[in-house]
């Protein structure tokens, strides 16, 4: 662990901070290619600037030189240029700034939250405290759903998914360590009981991914989706809860139960990489493997109540081997575990820095 904390802050944030913050535009790349570090992108989205927003606040906080000028750059661009007018946060612009796509969507708004809350470490905390307030504020009035939890986006579409309630709760927690309003902590409530009253399968303790309107499961392809990443993302954040609400037997049982269906399914049986996806009686249905599951699996890994120094250091181990030598990485294998070429995605980022960084502070 120690070595993959080495690799992130004294190579991979340094190259970042280098190639990846456009400081003529006042923004972040998309990506950077493995040759050149150069971006082909003629685009910028929502969700990366407030994930390198996180990325460089936390990079700050251990100590890497330049990450704070960047950071505020990141929040400079959300609260002067995403943010509109009639409330909400613009999703994707072009390479000035200017929006060209001005729908919301819940999943970037929840980064949103969270890179506000993370940057109050770094910048003045009050004005982030009302950004954050009154981006929460948007959040749970303009994307409530009358069934139960929130909307995709504005407007709204099917299927409804986990994934974005999953990281509002992320958000949730993180505002409410930062700035310890109640607000925060009665929407990530909200959140852990819809999960374990909609999201997860009681039959295999799975969290499903796609949802009909009314948040019944919704079979994709003729199966009910499970992704082992995002079990293991839900029993770090289950983990995040308890620590801020007190501890919950159900929440416990929830998190053992998808521990145990991602120790049972969620391997490639010959590589050992977690895979794509699973049914919700865990059959594998994609063979193919992305790096940010792997990062998940050491998050949960590291909080598990039943893992071992062992464990933790085998979740590192199978991490490390999609990490180059220059700070960039494999970003996705194909079904034989063969490395599929590309750029590294920014976004991919954070979910190194959540996984090799320790945690913020809990109140």
């Amino acid at each position: 662990m120690d070595a993959l904390q080495s690799w992130l802050l004294r190579t991979s944030l340094p190259l970042w901070l280098a190639h990846g913050v456009d400081r003529t535009a006042g923004a972040f790349h998309e990506a950077l290619s493995s040759d050149t570090y150069i971006c082909t992108a003629d685009f910028r989205r929502l969700r990366v600037t407030a994930r390198q927003t996180y990325v460089f606040a936390r990079a700050h906080a251990a100590g890497v030189p330049g990450a704070d000028e960047a950071a505020a750059i990141g929040v400079d661009f959300l609260l002067r240029r995403a943010a509109l007018p009639e409330g909400g946060y613009a999703t994707r612009f072009d390479l000035h700034g200017n929006p060209t796509d001005t729908s919301r969507d819940l999943y970037d708004h929840a980064f949103v939250l969270l890179a506000l809350a993370t940057a109050a470490a770094v910048l003045p905390a009050s004005p982030l405290r009302r950004a954050a307030l009154d981006t929460h504020a948007y959040i749970v009035n303009a994307f409530a759903h009358g069934a139960a939890g929130f909307r995709e986006g504005l407007p709204g579409s099917l299927p409804r998914r986990q994934n974005p309630h999953m990281h509002l709760l992320e958000a949730a927690l993180a505002a409410y360590r930062a700035f310890g309003d109640p607000a925060f902590l009665h929407t990530a409530r909200g959140l852990v009981q819809l999960c374990l009253t909609r999201f997860i399968d009681p039959a295999s303790g799975a969290v499903l991914e796609y949802f009909t309107d009314d948040l019944a499961p919704h079979a994709v392809s003729g199966a009910v989706v499970a992704e082992p990443g995002h079990c293991c993302e839900w029993v770090w954040l289950l983990d995040g809860y308890a620590a801020a609400a007190g501890p919950d037997v159900r929440v416990h049982d929830a998190a053992a139960a998808l521990m145990r269906f991602v120790d049972r399914h969620g391997s490639h049986p010959q590589t050992g990489d977690l895979i794509d996806t699973v049914s919700a009686s865990g059959a594998p249905l994609a063979l193919t493997a992305r790096l940010w599951p792997q990062t998940e699996r050491l998050k949960a890994a590291v909080v598990r109540h039943d893992t071992s120094l062992a464990g933790r250091e085998h979740a590192a181990a199978r991490l490390a081997r999609w990490l180059l030598p220059d700070g960039l990485w494999v970003e996705r294998r194909d079904e034989d575990g063969r490395d599929i070429p590309g750029p590294a995605p920014a976004s991919s980022l954070y979910h190194l820095t959540c996984a090799l960084l320790p945690d913020a502070p809990r109140r």
